[in-house]
């Protein structure tokens, strides 16, 4: 079965720091770009941080540009996202979404798997 699992979202304090996984399973990520979408209730989903299949082209939302970082380790099927001086605008459920091709796309409709969601509240 082909499946991506996030995990580490919860709550957090403003300013504080959140590393988020996203495990694959039933297929390899080698040759899929991922991308990390958020989602708030009422809202569409954005999409914007995204790293290549090859680890060579990293893109941020202008929103967490210089505060998130994505990254993947194609060896153990695992990519993440770190997040730091989190803001209560980052309030969201997160996915992982995997894209069938090398390069990132910004739109979340291009993105072939997704995982469940985990839940990320800034507050204090």
């Amino acid at each position: 079965q082909v499946q991506l699992v996030e995990s580490g979202g919860g709550l957090v304090q403003p300013g504080g720091s959140l590393r988020l996984s996203c495990a694959a399973s039933g297929f390899t990520l080698d040759h899929y770009a991922i991308g990390w979408v958020r989602q708030v209730p009422g809202k569409e989903r954005e999409g914007g941080i995204c790293i290549s299949s090859s680890n060579v082209r990293t893109t941020y939302v202008d929103s967490v540009k210089g505060r998130f970082l994505i990254s993947r380790d194609n060896a153990k099927n695992m990519a993440y996202l770190q997040m730091n001086s989190l803001k209560p605008e980052d309030t969201a459920v997160y996915f992982c979404a995997g894209r069938d091709f090398w390069a990132c796309d910004n739109v979340p409709i291009a993105y072939d798997v997704w995982g469940q969601g985990t839940q990320v509240t800034v507050s204090s």
